[in-house]
C-alpha cells in the first residue's frame, strides 16, 4: 500500500533536509572512502517498500544502492547534431529524475502535472526508484565524426568491447549513445520513469533497445537466477573495495572522477536444456551447491572459495571449468566487479541451440540481464569474461545476444545536471 500524501510530504521533507545537510558538510566534489561509506550497499535486494532513495549525492544512485526487485534498462541513440540540444535534454532528464525519485508526481496530481506525465504510476509511490545515467562512445565520436566537440574528453576506459567466444549479438540489442537504468520495487514505476524520459527526448533521441528485468527478494542473501542458483554472492563490500574496484579515480578525465563504468549484457539461457541436466551436473557446472549457495566443499553461502580443495582421488572439488572458479578474484589477479544483475523473461520464440543436442523449436526467450559496474572495463569485465567465454562450462547453456558499455558520470548536486563537468555546464 502506498503512503498517504501527508506521509509522503513528510518523507520528502525529511529527505531534503538530510540531503542538504550532507551536501553542505561534505561538498559534492569530495571523493573519499569515508564520504562514500554511507552510500555503500551489497547490491542485493532490500525489502520492498515505498521509501525514497536519495537522488543527489557524490555518486549516482542505483550503483551502490541495495538492489531493488525490478529494472528497466533503456539505451538511446541521439538524433540531433547540436550539443546545446544534448545539454538541454540532460537538464530536463535531471529535473524529471529528481522529481520521480522523490515521488512528487504522486504529491501533485494536478491537471498541469497530468499534461506532462503519462499518469500510469500515480498512487504507486516512488518504490525506491533510482535512475542511473550513462554515456556511450557515440556521444564522443560516431563513424569518425566529432559531432558534439567532445571527442578529446572521451575516457580511454570507454572502449568498444571485443568479440568474445560464442557471442551472437543482435544489433537491435547492442550499442547506443545514452543509457538509463531505472530500478524500483514496482515494475510499473521503473517503466514509467523511462517512459517519461523518452517523452522528454522527442526530436533529440530515440530508444535503440531496452530490456526489463526482475529479481527475487532474499533480504541480505543473494537472489536466485533462472538456473536456480544464487547469483551475486561475492561483491565489493567496503569503502576501500568500492574505491579500488567501482569508482573511477584520477587515472581518467576529471569529469569522470567518482563515476563508474557499466557493462550490460543480455544473456539468453537455454532453460529447457539446463532443466534436462541432473543436480550433480548443474552443481559441477556452477561450482556451488544449488540449495545453500555454498561453494562445493563448503557449508554456507558466505564460505570462501577453496580452489585447492580436492576429493579422495585428488580431483579438485570445484572443477577447472566451473563458473565460480573461473570468475573468482583469485583467478583474475584479485579483480572484482560489482554485479547488479536481473533475470528477464520475454516469453517464447524460435531458437536453434548452439550446443548438442542442437534442439530447434519454440523455447523460452529468457535469461539474465547482466549488469556490472567497475572502475575500468578493461581490467574488470573484459579481463574476467575473456576467460569465462573460453573456459566456462556454463557456456553450453548461455548465449550473449545484447551488449553495451557506458561511462556513468559522478553524482549530482541540487541545481546541477547529469554530466555537467563533461559539458562545463
Amino acid at each position: 500500500m502506498s503512503k498517504s500524501g501527508k506521509d509522503m510530504n513528510n518523507s520528502r521533507r525529511n529527505f531534503l533536509v538530510a540531503a542538504g545537510g550532507a551536501l553542505a558538510a561534505g561538498g559534492i566534489a569530495a571523493h573519499t572512502p569515508a564520504a562514500a561509506a554511507p552510500e555503500l550497499g551489497t547490491a542485493k535486494p532490500a525489502a520492498p517498500s515505498d521509501d525514497i532513495e536519495p537522488f543527489y549525492g557524490l555518486h549516482q544512485s542505483g550503483i551502490a544502492t541495495p538492489a531493488q526487485t525490478q529494472t528497466y534498462f533503456a539505451v538511446f541513440d541521439l538524433q540531433t547534431e547540436k550539443v546545446d540540444d544534448v545539454k538541454a535534454l540532460l537538464r530536463r532528464w535531471t529535473d524529471v529524475a529528481a522529481r520521480l525519485s522523490t515521488g512528487t508526481t504522486d504529491l501533485s496530481p494536478t491537471p498541469a502535472v497530468l499534461k506532462t506525465d503519462s499518469g500510469e504510476a500515480l498512487g504507486l509511490g516512488p518504490s525506491r526508484l533510482t535512475l542511473t545515467f550513462g554515456f556511450g562512445a557515440g556521444l564522443f565520436d560516431k563513424a569518425g565524426k566529432d559531432r558534439y566537440g567532445l571527442k578529446s574528453k572521451k575516457p580511454e576506459a570507454l572502449i568498444d568491447l571485443p568479440y568474445f567466444n560464442g557471442d551472437q549479438l543482435i544489433d537491435g540489442h547492442t550499442g547506443g549513445d545514452l543509457s538509463v537504468q531505472a530500478c524500483a520495487n514496482n515494475p510499473q514505476v521503473a517503466f514509467h520513469a523511462v517512459r517519461q524520459l523518452a517523452r522528454e527526448a522527442q526530436g533529440i533521441a530515440t530508444i535503440r533497445w531496452a530490456q526489463s528485468g526482475f529479481s527475487a527478494q532474499y533480504g541480505d542473501k543473494a537472489p536466485r537466477n533462472l538456473m536456480g542458483f544464487k547469483d551475486g554472492t561475492i561483491n565489493p563490500a567496503t569503502p576501500i573495495d568500492y574505491d579500488r574496484f567501482v569508482w573511477a579515480g584520477d587515472e581518467g578525465p576529471a569529469w569522470m572522477r567518482g563515476g563508474s563504468y557499466v557493462v550490460a549484457r543480455v544473456i539468453r539461457i537455454a532453460l529447457e536444456h539446463w532443466d534436462r541436466m541432473d543436480l550433480d551436473y548443474q552443481e559441477q557446472t556452477i561450482g556451488r551447491h544449488k540449495f545453500s549457495g555454498a561453494p562445493l566443499g563448503g557449508a554456507k553461502e558466505a564460505d570462501p572459495l577453496d580452489l585447492s580443495a580436492a576429493d579422495k582421488d585428488g580431483n579438485p572439488l570445484i572443477p577447472a571449468t566451473a563458473h565460480a572458479r573461473i570468475a573468482a578474484a583469485q583467478m583474475n589477479d584479485g579483480m572484482q566487479i560489482l554485479r547488479r544483475g536481473y533475470s528477464y523473461n520475454n516469453g517464447a520464440t524460435f531458437v536453434a541451440e548452439r550446443w548438442p543436442p542442437w534442439h530447434q523449436g519454440i523455447e523460452y526467450d529468457a535469461g539474465s540481464l547482466f549488469v556490472c559496474y567497475q572502475r575500468d572495463p578493461r581490467t574488470g569485465f573484459v579481463k574476467i569474461f575473456d576467460k569465462l567465454s573460453k573456459l566456462d562450462a556454463m557456456n553450453q547453456f548461455i548465449t550473449h545476444i545484447g551488449s553495451g558499455v557506458f561511462a556513468c558520470p559522478p553524482g549530482i548536486a541540487p541545481g546541477g545536471m547529469i554530466g555537467e563537468r563533461l559539458f562545463g555546464a
